[in-house]
């Protein structure tokens, strides 16, 4: 088998590219546009960029399979049709490039975020109804939707997965989470009712194997934990796993919306990413809680690691590397 994988050098894309090296007989191609992959046997870097379909348009040729994962993720200096550009079109461009070359499977990464918020006494399952709030959000539902074109089509097998929220060892976005807690640095924006999916790498990775064997074409799949856990609790338990506790204050979300926007924009002028953005912000508001009910019934999906203990083995990794010294 012989596997390209876009967004390889990001935090999913590289476990994914670890757990493809080590199976027998499959070989790998990674796009990559700045920061390089890991140094691995059976791994070809291709320097190119999902915008511009001739850096990558060849290289795809003899792939039986095409793991889409590059995207505009939500910092607060990416501007609205950058997140579209990359996350809608740059889909477009490599579907288009992979039906050219005769690539019939492809396994594409949307996010929970093109739900946008599910209503607090809901459990989201795939047919949810999305309503999308973020531009981020927005690009990852446009691009979901380019997906289910393609899929529609007939000549490509493309399965869809929205991952819950992704932690491990690696992870640099809930490493900035985890990091505030562990230096007493944080404080609740509500109460922190609002509810969440966390998910495992390994679980994750286990889910993206079991999607290849059994998925079928043209459907989503949510791929999270087995845990719905409000806001309060994901962040009790990052306390609790790094020898810490969060206050019992916590700060009223109006006045942290009024001082979010502005905060962003000063910091933008110097090209820094603010402590406080609407996108930041979303953790606490916007509850995305999954069903994976499908995926256990479809794929034999059974996430193995609850929270605590992938939180232990995360901050422990971090540790380890000396990223919480």
């Amino acid at each position: 088998m012989r596997a390209f994988v876009t967004g390889a050098s990001g935090f999913i894309g590289s476990h994914l590219i670890q757990a493809l090296q080590q199976k027998k007989d499959w070989t790998i191609q990674a796009l990559v546009r700045k920061r390089k992959v890991l140094s691995l046997d059976k791994l070809t870097e291709v320097k190119g960029d999902i915008t511009e379909p001739a850096t990558f348009a060849d290289a795809l040729a003899g792939s039986d399979i095409l793991f889409h994962l590059a995207s505009a993720l939500g910092a607060s200096l990416i501007q609205q049709q950058e997140f579209f550009r990359i996350n809608a079109k740059g889909t477009e461009n490599i579907l288009a490039a992979a039906r050219a070359a005769g690539v019939k499977r492809v396994i594409h990464f949307s996010s929970a975020g093109a739900l946008g918020k599910v209503l607090s006494e809901d459990i989201a399952d795939e047919a949810y109804p999305p309503h999308p709030i973020m531009s981020y959000d927005r690009s990852k539902l446009e691009g979901e939707q380019v997906a289910l074109r393609y899929a529609a089509s007939e000549d490509m097998n493309i399965q869809i997965i929205r991952p819950g929220w992704v932690y491990g060892p690696g992870d640099r976005r809930t490493f900035k989470l985890i990091k505030a807690i562990a230096r007493k640095r944080f404080l609740l924006v509500t109460r922190g009712q609002r509810r969440q999916t966390p998910v495992f790498i390994d679980d994750l990775i286990q889910g993206i194997f079991q999607c290849l064997d059994r998925g079928q074409p043209g459907e989503i799949y949510h791929l999270a934990g087995s845990e719905v856990l409000t806001v309060r609790q994901m962040v009790e338990t990052i306390a609790e796993a790094t020898g810490t506790a969060i206050p019992h204050l916590y700060l009223p979300l109006l006045p942290v919306k009024l001082a979010a926007w502005p905060l962003g924009k000063l910091f933008s002028w110097f090209k820094k990413e603010a402590p406080l953005t609407p996108g930041k912000l979303a953790f606490f508001t916007h509850p995305k809680p999954l069903s994976i009910q499908k995926a256990v019934d479809a794929l034999d999906y059974s996430p193995q690691t609850d929270f605590y203990s992938g939180m232990s083995r995360t901050v422990r990794w971090y540790r380890e590397q000396g990223w919480l010294d």
